[in-house]
């Protein structure tokens, strides 16, 4: 009989974990940041927009910068202003465009390191019309 008694209270404590529910919450992690310009999509001929992910008409004008946040809607993005100290605003994994004014035709692109905000990791230069990658430095 002293067993029943010390089986009894495992065995209710055992139907309520059975009759209980768990729930589990997954945090979804952000979609990667598209890459600039892969080596098929300049082949390609493809516009500024779909090598970058950024529409023409959301380009810098010559002589400003905009800093660009991949993956993140254009209407969301910070405006075009100057240069000037323009990398101590500019998050982690974001992007410093910047048209110059000498030549239009061309737009640079700042890559900022992926965890360390303001730090650039590679220049690349872009050609407007087509969004071709001239160079990478």
């Amino acid at each position: 009989m002293g067993s029943t008694r010390m089986l009894a209270p495992a065995l209710v404590l055992l139907a309520a974990m059975a009759c209980s529910s768990v729930s589990t919450t997954t945090k979804s992690k952000p979609a990667p940041a598209p890459a600039p310009a892969s080596a098929h999509a300049q082949k390609q001929g493809k516009s500024t927009a779909a090598t970058l992910g950024i529409p023409p008409g959301h380009l810098p004008p010559p002589g400003q910068c905009r800093v660009w946040m991949p993956g993140e809607p254009p209407g969301h993005q910070a405006k075009a202003r100057s240069c000037a100290n323009i990398e101590r605003s500019a998050p982690a994994g974001s992007w410093i465009v910047y048209r110059p004014t000498e030549d239009k035709k061309v737009v640079h692109v700042k890559v900022v390191d992926q965890t360390r905000p303001g730090i650039v990791v590679h220049v690349r230069v872009y050609d407007v019309a087509s969004g071709s990658l001239i160079r990478e430095g």
